[in-house]
């Protein structure tokens, strides 16, 4: 299963989990509306903070903001740190999902509308599950062939819906790049799903693909003292609440309910970051973009539902080399 987290994507596994109710509770669906929420209102962010930003600036300040609240997290929770040698393959992991993602991304946006941005970015998990198959030998079923096909085929038409007269549209190429780099992020980060808490990863891959933004910083420091005030809070809201509230409550909805259902509320995004940007900016994608968009998401829940041949998960566990071990049932620390 692959979840996206604009940038930061994971595939979940549940290994010994508790169990979880098989419908919503109140809590369970406040929290599914408010990680939709933002993250929908994140292409519609992107949009306003680039009136103030470049979109180096941009990518920059949003994860220094995003740094700083996980890093509040970091230390309230004593969060552990990554194995050394895991640190070469969390750096290129937060160059492609946060780096080059957020670039590719903010540049494509310069031109293309928040809704078409969002359509185009939901075909990743087609790319993704092309990578799995090439690098991974992951199989496919007819079924999941004929999606990758009608995906390709809608991202094809939102590229051209986007330009004039018919026109290959650069920046939305650049948003098609971002989804491409987002989806080798998601097959080479495989590795660490049971090694590392969700929260711990994502942290850890943040601090990462801020680093090689830091060159940036001297252009944004000027920015920041003539940009509009809209322009620099749609910035901090996109470090505070797309990139780090709505994964806490992400994680919230996960421990509570079973991943598929959890997982299949995320179709919702497209539709509703259409909705935000015409409420917001004003902004409607072109008819073909809207059709073209359709047939993409089409392709993608034709070939993650029934594209692959299922198989068992994984045994393994979170490493145990490298994370605290359970107290014994029956130790004579518990209280009798």
């Amino acid at each position: 299963m692959e979840v996206h987290l604009h940038g930061v994507c994971l595939f979940v596994i549940i290994n010994d989990y508790q169990p979880m109710k098989a419908t919503f509770d109140t809590r369970t669906l406040i929290a599914m509306a408010g990680l939709l929420l933002f993250w929908s209102s994140a292409f519609a962010a992107i949009r306003v903070a680039l009136t103030g930003y470049g979109p180096g600036e941009l990518a920059l300040l949003r994860f220094l903001t995003a740094s700083a609240v996980l890093g509040i997290y970091a230390v309230t929770s004593r969060m552990r740190l990554p194995l050394l040698r895991d640190l070469p393959l969390i750096l290129t992991l937060g160059l492609l999902g946060i780096t080059g993602y957020h670039l590719s991304l903010n540049i494509g946006e310069l031109t293309v509308t928040a809704g078409s941005a969002s359509l185009i970015i939901a075909s990743a998990p087609v790319f993704t599950a092309l990578l799995a198959w090439f690098f991974l030998g992951e199989r496919f079923r007819a079924a999941g062939w004929l999606g990758v096909a009608i995906s390709f085929i809608g991202v094809s038409l939102i590229t051209l819906g986007e330009g004039k007269l018919l026109q290959l549209e650069p920046g939305a190429l650049l948003v098609l790049l971002a989804a491409v780099l987002v989806s080798a992020y998601n097959v080479l980060q495989k590795r660490f799903i049971t090694r590392y808490r969700p929260l711990e990863f994502t942290t850890y891959v943040i601090w990462a693909g801020t680093i090689p933004l830091l060159p940036f910083l001297p252009s944004l420091i000027a920015a920041v003292r003539v940009a509009p005030i809209a322009a620099t809070g749609a910035a901090l809201y996109l470090g505070v609440f797309p990139a780090a509230i709505a994964y806490a409550l992400w994680v919230y909805a996960l421990s509570r309910s079973p991943a598929s259902r959890v997982a299949s509320f995320l179709y919702l995004n497209p539709v509703l970051a259409i909705m935000i940007a015409w409420i917001w900016l004003g902004e409607i994608p072109t008819w073909l973009s809207f059709f073209g968009g359709t047939l993409s998401i089409t392709g993608v829940i034709l070939t993650n539902v029934y594209g692959h041949y299922r198989v068992s998960p994984p045994d393994s566990q979170i490493d145990s080399r490298h994370t605290p071990p359970k107290e014994p049932i029956g130790s004579s620390t518990q209280k009798r």
